[in-house]
């Protein structure tokens, strides 16, 4: 049995904020194996119009992400709980070629007893940019805690 991952459901506000933060954190570092663990061995993935299930595909899907998105700079933001539930919205930066783009979402996610997450449902657009026109700026992998949100910076 695996480790719980705290916050647990059900979620409370500050509990869900918590857990969308530690996402967020997780996803900056751009770890496709540390990011993985947060997920159930059999976490049921739609990303755009990518379908798939697993751990190991996790990794390999973002592993592939990385290597085109580069420079990549994430901001999440808690939308809604419930119980076991969290819709989040999010903004990322991220540049391939000298091109730099901001991409938009959505995310559905239902959460395991353990605190990992069983299910993922995203709806992305990206947004070509010119780079002055980035708001993501930041030095390190995680956003620094007095970096505005995405409601601060008008996103």
């Amino acid at each position: 049995m695996e480790m719980p991952r705290p916050p647990l459901p059900p979620f409370t506000e500050e509990s869900a904020a918590q857990k969308v933060r530690m996402a967020e954190d997780g996803w900056n570092s751009r770890d496709p194996g540390r990011v993985s663990l947060a997920y159930t061995p059999d976490s049921v993935w739609r990303n755009r119009s990518e379908f798939f299930i697993g751990r190991q595909a996790i990794v390999d899907f973002l592993t592939a992400k990385w290597q085109r998105e580069q420079d990549y700079r994430l901001v999440k933001e808690l939308w809604a709980f419930h119980d076991n539930r969290i819709a989040v919205r999010f903004a990322y930066e991220w540049s391939n070629s000298g091109n730099w783009f901001r991409s938009y979402g959505n995310e559905n996610w239902e959460f395991d007893e353990r605190g990992l997450m069983r299910r993922r449902i995203a709806s992305i657009n990206d947004l070509p940019i010119a780079e002055e026109d980035r708001l993501l700026r930041w030095d390190g992998a995680a956003r620094p805690a007095d970096y505005p949100s995405l409601t601060e910076l008008g996103l």
